[in-house]
């Protein structure tokens, strides 16, 4: 096999040949349309294949090349079948996977039943270990490839009442950290996006308490900071450079120092925080 890693093209070569879960809005979505624009083939996964398929039709009428594929991350069977059907869409293994699809859950932890845990987890923690399981080897035995893991701020700010929320996110990130180590020597490239509030529909589709869904909705929508094409484009340009985070906003950046400095102090001050607000 050719190693396509050695090349000198003015793209780097994992943008060849790309797969996108959680591509039928959201920041998947601006992932799929951006990776087009940098002249990537893209197969464009998410359990709502006609959302799917509007993404790659919008890249098709750009004039690039997308595919639409059902896939439910959280079952393994799905996401080895799409690692098969999206090298034979595309004519050549995968050299870049970005592992975007989650979904959004609230509540105080005794008020979620396990089985909403499970399907947070499900979806937002195995839907990215399921990605990395199927795609990993692929890009061993070529010689390269890339990973994006989209996990969130949740995953070091511990909000309350985002628990389950919160655990996934931080195991995604420790996933992300590990595989930046593991694989830099097979020439595998890993990027964690770990952003606070971005227009999407996660809050829309997800499970959140009634009293808070239209709150969070309507920050999420009017007073995000970035928007989604703006993190994508930054994400893979920081892929581009080997940084293994993108956090793209300033709050983002602050809650990471603030915890990282005086970490017993911020979980004091969320508590005291929630205390009067909760």
């Amino acid at each position: 096999m050719v190693n396509i890693f050695n090349s000198r093209a003015k793209r780097p070569s994992h943008y060849a040949y790309a797969v996108v879960t959680g591509a039928a809005s959201g920041i998947g979505r601006s992932f799929a349309l951006e990776l087009a624009k940098r002249g990537s083939a893209v197969v464009c996964a998410d359990m709502n294949l006609p959302a799917a398929e509007e993404t790659a039709a919008q890249i098709i009428e750009s004039g690039g090349n997308a595919y639409p594929v059902h896939c439910d991350v959280g079952e393994a069977t799905q996401v080895e079948q799409l690692a098969h059907q999206s090298e034979s869409l595309l004519g050549h293994p995968v050299t870049l996977v970005i592992n975007n699809a989650g979904v959004g859950l609230g509540g105080k932890f005794d008020e979620l039943t396990l089985e909403d845990w499970k399907w947070c987890m499900d979806v937002n923690l195995w839907g990215v270990i399921h990605g990395c399981h199927y795609f990993v080897p692929g890009f061993k035995q070529q010689g390269g490839g890339a990973i994006i893991n989209v996990a969130s701020a949740a995953s070091f700010t511990a909000a309350p009442e985002m628990s389950a929320y919160n655990v996934t996110k931080a195991g995604v990130r420790a996933l992300s950290e590990t595989l930046y180590a593991e694989l830099r020597k097979d020439n595998i490239r890993v990027n964690v996006l770990c952003p606070t509030l971005v227009p999407t529909n996660i809050i829309k589709d997800g499970r959140i308490p009634a009293r808070y869904s239209k709150l969070a909705d309507n920050m999420l929508m009017n007073y995000a900071m970035t928007t989604s094409d703006a993190v994508a484009k930054l994400t893979l340009n920081r892929l581009d450079k080997g940084e293994l985070y993108t956090t793209p906003q300033v709050d983002a950046k602050l809650f990471w120092l603030m915890k990282r400095a005086a970490p017993n102090l911020y979980a004091d001050m969320l508590g005291l925080s929630y205390k009067f607000i909760g």
